[in-house]
Parts: structure tokens; C-alpha cells; sequence
């Protein structure tokens, strides 16, 4: 059996940079130990998969080790591969997920995912267990009950960028840790260490701006902002909160169509 797949390199116009996900549509859904047999060959932060569902899709979201709840540029990527490729005069896609219906918009160049809003909390119990997992100490902790990953606030973007994590101490930690900080040229900055999913460092994490930007649309006193994901290979999200919905932006950018070839 041999089935399409696609490579795109999310929130970023430029091939190479951004967060690359695999994307492969399907007819019918394979069994799931299958599933996730093909994300981890894939060997990417996220594999996403697809089947028509009458208008809509039904996706679902694996890293090389584990299913995901909710996956931002994995969508975004899926959403490309539908307008660019398999439907290339749609204008909209509902995609069915664990985290509820999702709704992608082609607008020009750019595809607009509306996501959750993930509230958040202070954790200022857990400042020293985050601590020790970072090179830095960060100023405050927060948690969501919604979200895979506490997120540490730091002083400056330079802070964000220097910081190196202890995987090793991160293994014992509960949750994976997100880093963030007011940034220079856009809004706020972040980082995303996720080696409790089998990710050391994700690129560009469309998700973790659900529960990021309720935060910093509070801290900067604005709804719309531009953020930067300052990993290796970096990438901008446009952002816009609502009361119920963060709408999270980006471009793609295609560099891999082909076929794999299944027993």
C-alpha cells in the first residue's frame, strides 16, 4: 500500500525555518499502533493525519512517541496541503480533533487556525522545580490544567535565547516547560522544551500560544499581537484574542511531497 505524504515547514515563508510537519490524508483511518509507527519514522515533532468527514476533516496529531490533544502547526500544515494541493479553491476547513472542532481560514498567503483559549494560573509552588530543570531562574511560573507544559517568564528576550534546559532534570518533572519574555522587535518571545513528548525542542508550537496569549494580551494591554518563537529555527505567529477563541496565524511553506510505501 503506498500512501501521499507531505512535508511543510510551518509558520515560516521560508523553506527550512519554521516547525516542519509531516501531513498524510487518508481515506479510512489505520489502526493506531500503525499511526504512530509512521510518526515516528517520520521522526518530526508531529505527524498529522486526516480523513474526509462529509465537508469537514477528522485529525488527529502523534509525535514520534505519543498522541497529541491539540497540535497548532501540524494544522496549519494540513490546512496548506488541503488548499494548495487536494482542494486548492477552498476558502475554510473544519477539522474534528480531541480538542473539539477546529476551524482553519485560507486569508491570501497566510492560514488563520481558531483555537481554544487555555486559561492559566499562577504556580509559584512549582518555581523551583522549573528552576532546576533551566539555566536561568525565571521570575514567575504558571500552569494550566489545559495544557501539557508550565510556562516560565523571564525579564528580556536575550535571557529567553541564552537559556540551555537539563533534559535530564526535566524527565522527572510532571510537565514539559515553556520559556517566554517580552521581545525586542515583536510582542513576547518563547521557547518550548518538550522532551516528556519525545521533543527535546519544538521549532514554532502553534498550541502553547492558546494559553500564551491570554497572558500577554493581559501584560501589554492589547488583543492583537505578533510573537516569535526564538528556537533554532524560528517562526512568527500573528495572534488575535477573543473571549472564548485565540485566532493563531502563520505561513507554510511545502519542501517534500511523495509516497510511503506500508506492508
Amino acid at each position: 500500500m503506498e500512501l501521499p505524504i507531505y512535508q511543510v515547514d510551518a509558520f515560516t515563508d521560508r523553506a527550512f525555518a519554521g516547525n516542519p510537519a509531516a501531513v498524510m490524508p487518508l481515506d479510512a483511518w489505520l489502526p493506531d499502533d500503525q499511526l504512530q509507527k509512521i510518526a515516528a519514522e517520520n521522526n518530526l515533532a508531529e505527524t498529522a493525519f486526516f480523513v474526509p468527514k462529509g465537508d469537514e476533516f477528522h485529525i488527529r496529531w502523534f509525535t514520534p512517541t505519543a498522541e497529541v490533544e491539540l497540535c497548532g502547526h501540524a494544522t496549519l500544515a494540513s490546512g496548506y496541503v488541503i488548499t494548495r494541493y487536494l482542494q486548492p479553491h477552498r476558502q475554510k476547513m473544519v477539522f474534528d480533533s480531541m480538542s473539539g472542532p477546529l476551524i482553519v481560514t485560507r486569508n491570501g498567503d497566510q492560514l488563520a487556525l481558531d483555537f481554544p483559549r487555555l486559561s492559566h494560573e499562577p504556580a509559584d509552588h512549582k518555581i523551583e522545580a522549573v528552576a532546576a530543570c533551566l539555566s536561568h531562574r525565571p521570575v514567575s511560573v504558571f500552569n494550566s490544567d489545559q495544557y501539557i507544559a508550565y510556562f516560565a517568564v523571564f525579564d528580556d528576550e536575550a535571557t529567553v535565547r541564552s537559556i540551555v534546559p537539563d533534559m535530564l532534570a526535566m524527565m522527572e518533572l510532571d510537565k514539559d516547560i515553556v520559556v517566554t519574555a517580552p521581545g525586542d522587535t515583536v510582542d513576547f518571545v518563547s521557547r518550548f522544551f518538550a522532551p516528556l513528548h519525545g521533543i527535546p525542542e519544538d521549532p514554532v508550537t502553534g498550541s502553547m500560544h492558546c494559553v500564551l496569549t491570554p497572558y500577554w494580551a493581559e501584560r501589554l494591554g492589547k488583543t492583537r499581537l505578533h510573537a516569535r518563537q526564538v528556537s533554532a529555527r524560528g517562526g512568527d505567529l500573528w495572534l488575535e484574542l477573543q473571549p472564548e477563541r485565540v485566532i493563531v496565524s502563520g505561513y507554510g511553506v511545502c519542501v517534500l511531497k511523495g509516497t510511503m510505501t506500508l506492508d
